[in-house]
């Protein structure tokens, strides 16, 4: 039996024998504690190539600026020239929105492509922030601020560039008991529609219809993440496509709504399409992206909506070029099956994946059997029902013995990519500025690792606490699938 590495992954190896042209180097990842001496670092190679484009990787010898307005890109001299040729995001845009999949802007890391993940992670991280969690407050389970100060309320950079035209809402369809069924059904707050403004698109080159998710807080979001069993997703209504198949949980918080209360709010699905198709034709005409960003559950929901919408064709313009579909997915699951995957590949949508290589959580559902399975080099008959995973993987590998969930804590994955440095090293002194970086590395997640998913005392759920939950509703969820 042998298993086949997926070829769209695009994994960060390690390498310790090195030169000052051959890496680039993230300093922020904690070496494992065990052994000094074995003490493992991220480090991105240098892919050469002779056909150089925009966008063509380069080494940089000094630190990056961490808000350079407007993000710019420095391209490597050519021979033939006399200076370095800056490239402003307006003009290359749709590569970094993944139109040819990325290509040699993951090893190394595009700088340019690095400041929109950045970007995109803080637009998510706002949802953490703002969600009032808080029992005995007026707002609980939903957004603490209004639509028009939430930006700037959660301290994101340039709060300007975008405005929220909408918040978004889900509402799981899972009972914990029949006591607790009213709150349990109950829509929470799980992200909002925004879309850039005039001086915005004047630097990024488009009218920007930015969607983000939070992940998982309450307990019927963890049980639906659970819910591992596919179910056909059935979004286009003339062609369900019965092979195309999703998660159940997942495919339940997009799809439920309050539909037993009088003035019940429309499904997370409804409220998306019907603001999406809107803002579409508010600005038709205009160069337009779509971009889809969401951690862990939430990149869940991200991509059934990418699905969703190129699905249904909301995407397409006459006349004019079809508006690109994105997502930036956080640390996410595995949402469908194969035909899923391949579904979404031939409506070209774009995913990039940022994950952890000790996150678990990115590699559910289907630990054993998913799109790495295979026997002799042949598709198995079943392989269809396998979960696989969709898109382009960067990856970042970071853990901390004294703080395990930082494996997939959000403001983690934001902090190491924002942070980082790229360093021209010389041999002799090679070693010594290894272990300083280490240790710099391990300082980062002590500082930071107190700093899982909330602000200001809002602490995730803790391992144990699911583990308790799982045990108390077993009864209740007897199609869950390990696999």
């Amino acid at each position: 039996m042998a298993l086949i590495q997926n070829p769209n992954i695009k994994h960060v190896p390690f390498l310790r024998n090195r030169t000052p042209e051959q890496t680039l180097f993230l300093p922020h990842t904690l070496s494992l504690p065990t052994c000094n001496q074995n003490s493992k670092r991220l480090v991105i190679t240098n892919s050469s190539s002779s056909n150089s484009s925009l966008l063509s990787p380069v080494i940089l010898t000094a630190p990056v600026a961490s808000s350079p307005p407007p993000p710019v890109y420095r391209a490597p001299k050519s021979p033939c020239s006399c200076g370095a040729v800056t490239v402003p995001l307006s003009r290359v845009w749709r590569e970094i929105q993944g139109c040819n999949n990325w290509k040699d802007l993951i090893e190394p890391l595009n700088p340019l492509l690095q400041q929109e993940i950045t970007r995109y992670g803080n637009l998510v991280s706002t949802c953490y922030k703002a969600f009032d969690l808080n029992p005995n407050s007026k707002r609980y389970l939903n957004c603490k601020y209004g639509k028009q100060t939430l930006l700037k309320e959660t301290e994101i950079d340039q709060p300007e560039d975008y405005q929220v035209t909408k918040y978004i809402y889900a509402t799981p369809d899972i009972n914990i008991s029949p006591i607790q069924n009213e709150t349990n059904r109950r829509a929470r707050w799980v992200g909002y529609v925004a879309v850039s403004s005039d001086d915005s698109v004047k630097r990024i080159g488009r009218r920007d219809i930015v969607v983000t998710f939070r992940g998982t807080v309450t307990n019927p979001e963890w049980l639906a993440n659970f819910m591992s069993s596919l179910t056909p997703a059935r979004f286009h209504p003339h062609n369900p496509r019965l092979d195309v198949k999703v998660e159940s949980g997942f495919l339940s918080l997009y799809t439920s709504d309050e539909s037993e209360s009088k003035f019940g709010l429309e499904s997370c699905r409804e409220q998306l399409l019907s603001e999406i198709s809107r803002l579409v034709n508010k600005y038709k005409g205009e160069e337009m992206s779509i971009t889809l960003a969401g951690h862990s559950m939430g990149s869940s929901l991200a991509q059934l909506l990418a699905y969703d919408i190129s699905e249904l064709g909301l995407n397409q313009r006459i006349g004019e070029r079809d508006i690109p579909v994105t997502v930036f997915s956080f640390a996410g699951p595995r949402v469908g099956n194969l035909e899923f995957k391949k579904r979404c590949e031939e409506l070209g949508v774009k995913v990039l994946r940022i994950t952890n290589v000790n996150d678990p959580v990115t590699k559910l559902p289907g630990v054993l059997f998913n799109e790495n399975f295979r026997v002799l080099l042949y598709e198995l008959p079943w392989s269809c029902s396998c979960y696989a995973h969709v898109g382009v993987e960067l990856t970042l590998d970071f853990f901390d013995v004294q703080n395990i969930s930082c494996v997939h804590d959000l403001q983690t994955y934001i902090d190491l990519l924002n942070q980082r440095r790229m360093n021209s090293r010389s041999a002799d002194s090679d070693s010594d500025e290894d272990e300083e970086s280490d240790n710099f590395a391990l300082e980062f997640l002590k500082r930071n690792g107190e700093k899982v998913m909330f602000l200001k005392g809002q602490r995730m759920m803790h391992w144990i606490n699911v583990v308790d939950l799982l045990f108390s509703v077993s009864n209740h969820v007897s199609y869950c699938n390990i696999f």
